[in-house]
């Protein structure tokens, strides 16, 4: 035999300019399951499930905000009696990969490497563009 339902909460639909009435949530333990769900007709349909009241509520939440109605056509779900939805864990981050083993460099290898050279400009730098000589002809047109 299942339990009587126990009353969570509310919702709130608004239809146009008015809010409507507040509709009911639902809490029924059946076994090691929970659910959540309005009883009225078409919001029914919206079941939370879960191993815990906690859980079954954030389904609930999960399947009423993915359901047809936008966030601006509803108030809630406005838990009661202690309920807050347990949001799932995130999945595990991948492991960072591990960096490549630095071998110390000896007085040998030091030797060979040849040293940094400095270069004029930093390596971000642009060259400047060069700027033509003045030719032979404009110089003969400026003197009289």
């Amino acid at each position: 035999m299942s339990a009587l339902p126990e009353f969570v909460g509310t919702i709130h639909v608004f239809f146009g300019p008015y809010r409507g009435n507040p509709i009911g949530l639902y809490l029924r333990k059946e076994g090691d399951s929970c659910s959540i769900s309005p009883t009225v007709y078409p919001w029914n349909r919206f079941v939370g499930v879960g191993e815990t009241a906690n859980k079954a509520a954030a389904d609930f939440d999960a399947k009423w905000k993915g359901g047809e109605l936008t966030a601006d056509m509803y108030s809630g779900p406005h838990w009661e009696g202690g309920i807050k939805p347990e949001k799932p864990k995130p999945p595990p981050k991948p492991a960072a990969p591990k960096p490549e083993a630095v071998t110390p460099k000896t007085e040998s290898t030091r030797a060979a490497d040849p040293p940094p050279t400095a270069s004029p400009e930093p390596s971000g730098a642009a060259p400047a563009p060069e700027s033509p000589a003045p030719s032979a002809q404009t110089a003969k047109q400026d003197q009289p």
